[in-house]
């Protein structure tokens, strides 16, 4: 979906490794399946409390969802990769991005 430009913002918690993020820098992700890369650029980050917050507030669709499941996205998707309490230690963010 970021590769398509259609996912433009990447979700993940607010950790030491994210704090360290600016405009500006680039981010390479790496397809599991097919070692593929793609490097992005950090255009913004939104940071939020919980991902609660975090929904009320982005663009969802923006975030990875379509047309057919964003009224059923629900904050409660994160927790299969996030715990309530990671949420409560570190904040999430939203990671605007940009291609090349």
């Amino acid at each position: 979906m970021i590769k398509r430009g259609s996912k433009t913002i990447e979700l993940r918690l607010y950790d030491e490794k994210r704090r360290s993020l600016r405009a500006g820098d680039s981010i390479v992700f790496i397809c599991r399946q097919t070692g593929e890369r793609l490097t992005c650029t950090v255009k913004a980050l939104h940071v939020f409390e919980n991902f609660k917050k975090l929904y009320s507030s982005l663009d969802l669709i923006k975030c990875g969802y379509t047309a057919e499941n964003v009224k059923s996205a629900n904050a409660d998707d994160m927790l299969k990769y996030y715990s309530l309490a990671e949420q409560e230690r570190f904040g999430v963010v939203g990671i605007e991005l940009t291609r090349p």
